[in-house]
């Protein structure tokens, strides 16, 4: 080493020391008190995380439950969704009426008066009630509704309604969204194979409580009202899933029958649709019936279960009510919206009128404009 090692211990043999002497055996590193705890907690803490992981892994393999995740009260989440609907429609509504918003297919309504009977020419549309209650009366049909619950239309249908409870302070709200028929054919062509074959519906009008999902979606069509430049992208994203929430829910099954080519329901709905388009025209029920591949007594059967009311009725309804609306708005006089609805006499149009709404239409208009109810050309 070129030079001497100090001698450990005060012992000194030359170039070697006593140690260096004796046969070498294994060295234990020393470690202090503390180190020796810490190592001792260190061990006990690795073996408890690697028990935790595993019991964790275990329990990952095991079938998912519903029971395991914490789900919010639906109806607290709807009563809060709703909250903030009515919150944007009383804003967007300062004043009664019917209001047909930036969004395509979305009407919105107001009234503050109740007890008073209005007619719509309604189209396929889904429609929920955000503050009150009403009665649709659709063919032989009362249907009473209210907030929680939204009412179907599957096909063109002349109706009337009643609001139960409206005043200033507290306002009937309502919103109400045209389905696309051919949004609709086409996605129940691509759940074919996803839900189960449609059962034939009782009627063309469904009523069924609403969805936190269907209301929540409702809610981001009202919010694009106070963004309307995104409502051209936005606005057919929702719009295409209320549809989807549609087919799929409680309603969807007569929804999609409705709208499945070659099934009753469907020829019903073609033959509405037709009369819609030529109320003007006279009617000939075989002719329709054959038009729809039906014969004229199953025709006369199933129209009266989807619309209830006979294809007469129906189309009476139709003149009538346009020929109502073509008077309020000012449009015409009585023996000129007769006229302009189909009517070949006067005399007819007045007689039919007070058959079907108990007064004769000047008397009608008068009642009406006292309680400024309007119908409008599509509401719902």
């Amino acid at each position: 080493h070129g030079g001497t090692r100090p001698a450990r211990h005060g012992v000194h043999t030359g170039h070697c020391s006593l140690f260096s002497a004796l046969p070498r055996q294994h060295e234990r590193p020393v470690c202090p008190a503390g180190d020796t705890f810490m190592l001792f907690f260190c061990q006990i803490l690795s073996s408890a995380v690697q028990a935790t992981t595993s019991c964790l892994y275990s329990k990952s393999l095991q079938p998912f439950s519903s029971k395991d995740v914490p789900m919010l009260d639906p109806h607290a989440e709807l009563l809060r969704i709703n909250a903030r609907i009515k919150e944007i429609l009383l804003q967007h509504m300062p004043r009664t009426g019917t209001y047909h918003s930036p969004v395509p297919g979305l009407v919105t309504r107001r009234l503050e008066t109740c007890h008073t009977t209005t007619t719509c020419l309604g189209k396929p549309s889904a429609s929920i009630i955000v503050q009150g209650e009403k009665i649709a009366m659709l063919g032989d049909r009362e249907i009473h509704y209210g907030e929680g619950q939204c009412l179907v239309t599957g096909i063109d249908m002349p109706n009337a309604f009643r609001v139960l409870q409206a005043c200033h302070d507290h306002p009937f709200l309502a919103m109400s969204l045209e389905l696309d028929r051919s949004l609709t054919g086409q996605m129940v062509k691509e759940l074919a194979d996803a839900v189960p074959p449609a059962a034939r519906p009782d009627s063309g009008v469904i009523l069924g409580t609403t969805s936190p999902e269907l209301l929540d979606a409702f809610l981001r069509l009202a919010r694009l009202l106070d963004t309307p430049e995104r409502i051209p992208i936005l606005a057919p994203l929702v719009i295409r899933e209320i549809h989807y929430l549609l087919l799929i829910g409680p309603q969807g099954a007569g929804l999609r029958q409705l709208n499945t080519h070659g099934t009753q329901a469907n020829s019903i709905a073609q033959a509405t649709d037709w009369l819609r388009k030529n109320s003007r025209k006279p009617l000939l029920v075989s002719q329709l019936a054959r038009q729809v591949n039906m014969g004229t007594s199953t025709f006369h059967r199933h129209f009266k279960e989807v619309t209830g009311m006979s294809p007469l009725q129906y189309h009476k309804r139709l003149r009538l009510y346009e020929a109502q609306r073509l008077m309020l708005a000012g449009e015409m006089d009585a023996g000129s919206a007769g006229l302009a609805v189909g009517y070949e006499s006067t005399a007819q149009f007045n007689r039919e009128y007070k058959r079907l709404f108990g007064e004769p239409p000047l008397r009608d208009l008068k009642r009406m404009r006292r309680h400024d109810a309007c119908p409008s050309e599509n509401s719902h």
